[in-house]
């Protein structure tokens, strides 16, 4: 039974990023408007990435009363399951970091579910600037 909820999970997760990454890349061949700056999020304390300066995509939006119900309901879920896994002794470390990343994302999308279609918008252009923000990065640090 587990598995299915991991691979519910994963399923959600996967569907999330193409979510994200397709209405983009339509957006970036159709509009030359040049890069997107890289967003102002604040740090992240979920998940094992946070002291990675990962950034909270949702940050700064403004939530409605029955939003940020929803919201914290999801995460209150999220946070008892991180839990359960922190306290799992039968998984060793990197099964433990894999479990929470999956249960990362799959808060992610859980939220995001909940936004309205232009919070959604706001939200895939920062996750899009991040990303290439990120890219860009990556190759100055290997040399």
């Amino acid at each position: 039974m587990s598995k299915n909820r991991l691979a519910k999970a994963a399923a959600a997760a996967a569907g999330f990023f193409f979510l994200c990454a397709l209405p983009g890349l339509n957006c970036a061949q159709s509009s030359p408007s040049g890069p997107v700056p890289t967003p102002q999020g604040v740090p992240s304390v979920r998940g094992p990435k946070a002291d990675q300066g990962q950034t909270d995509d949702f940050a700064g939006l403004k939530f409605t009363d029955g939003q940020q119900a929803k919201i914290d309901e999801i995460r209150q879920d999220i946070k008892a399951r991180r839990d359960a896994v922190v306290k799992d002794e039968r998984l060793n470390t990197t099964q433990k970091e894999a479990m929470l990343e999956g249960y990362r994302r799959l808060e992610n999308v859980q939220v995001f579910e909940v936004l309205t279609p232009e919070q959604q918008i706001a939200v895939r252009k920062r996750s899009l600037a991040r990303r290439a923000a990120e890219r860009q990065q990556r190759p100055s640090q290997s040399k």
